[in-house]
């Protein structure tokens, strides 16, 4: 489980089968401050995050097991989107 802010939409015209009018996003992987680590990816959407929302995902097999029908071909899926980020005092 991994951060991400949600940067913009991602528009297929033709998706793999079981992602029919699944909303995929695109997302900047980020560390517990916000800063970014990686590179820009597409994720499936599962909990109708938008824009400029800090969300977690779910990447590998767990962002298949995301989605319904199970086991489509995706690498990562949004699962929820974040209220705020606790840190203890000596990590800040």
């Amino acid at each position: 489980m991994y951060l991400g802010i949600v940067k913009g939409t991602v528009v297929a015209e033709r998706k793999a089968a079981g992602l029919e009018g699944a909303k995929l996003l695109l997302v900047q992987p980020v560390d517990e401050h916000g800063k970014a680590v990686g590179d820009l990816q597409a994720a499936v959407d599962r909990v109708q995050a938008g824009p400029g929302d800090l969300v977690y995902l779910v990447g590998s097999r767990e962002a298949a097991l995301a989605c319904d029908p199970h086991f489509v071909p995706v690498d990562a899926a949004i699962v929820g989107i974040v209220d705020g980020v606790g840190l203890p005092e000596a990590t800040r």
